[in-house]
């Protein structure tokens, strides 16, 4: 099989908590994996210590962090690893800027394969195209796959992974009506069973973030998906 060099070989992770026996062997458990994993308490500095190592993840489990993180400005991937299971919590945590989430207990197979997932995706891991084809256009947005930029009416936007992921996966099916399921299983690369209010979340981020308040360029088509109006 051949390596993803997508994802490096040993791709560093920070578990950020308080619970130390708990982390320390949820660190330990991710090297066995193939991780560069390492603790770091929650305190003042913890934002400061994620900017020093730079890791290639973060998991976490509350909100602040991830909040701070944000509003200095790093785009790490975040996975919340938490015990709090209803769609509302779920929703908020990615709202606070958090890219997955996994509830608990969870499986260390699954939180391996989503690590990995977020990385590969982080880092714009697409399949070379030709060049007259990594440019997607529709209702004033322009997206190109190979420099990861995006335009709206002329103007930049950033957007996150996540983002720009579910973007792209909506410009690519410009004119078809694309469900929740499909979203899912293309842009979150695994199965995401019964949790599509993540679709909505993001859905919602990008219109946002696009001026698309009015639904003028992803509508929802109710009980089906949703759908991008093609130029």
């Amino acid at each position: 099989m051949n390596q993803d060099l997508s994802v490096p070989e040993h791709p560093s992770v920070l578990v950020i908590d308080d619970e130390s026996g708990t982390s320390d062997m949820l660190v330990m458990a991710l090297r066995f994996l193939g991780f560069d994993a390492h603790l770091v308490a929650t305190g003042a500095g913890t934002v400061a210590e994620i900017q020093r190592l730079s890791p290639d993840a973060v998991l976490l489990d509350g909100t602040e962090i991830c909040g701070r993180l944000r509003a200095a400005g790093l785009d790490t991937p975040v996975i919340f690893l938490s015990a709090r299971t209803t769609v509302e919590d779920k929703c908020h945590a990615l709202a606070a800027g958090g890219d997955d989430y996994v509830t608990k207990p969870f499986d260390l197979t699954e939180v391996s394969a989503r690590i990995r997932a977020l990385i590969r995706r982080a880092r714009g891991a697409v399949r070379p195209a030709p060049l007259s084809s990594r440019r997607l256009c529709a209702a004033g947005v322009e997206l190109d796959a190979g420099t990861r930029e995006v335009w709206c009416h002329g103007t930049a936007v950033p957007l996150s992974a996540t983002e720009f992921a579910l973007l792209k996966v909506l410009l690519e099916n410009a004119g078809q009506v694309i469900s929740k399921a499909h979203i899912l299983d293309t842009v979150w690369n695994y199965g995401f069973q019964g949790e599509s209010g993540v679709v909505e979340t993001y859905v919602y981020y990008l219109r946002r973030k696009l001026g698309d308040s009015g639904q003028s360029l992803i509508r929802t088509v109710r009980g089906a998906g949703y759908i991008v109006h093609a130029d």
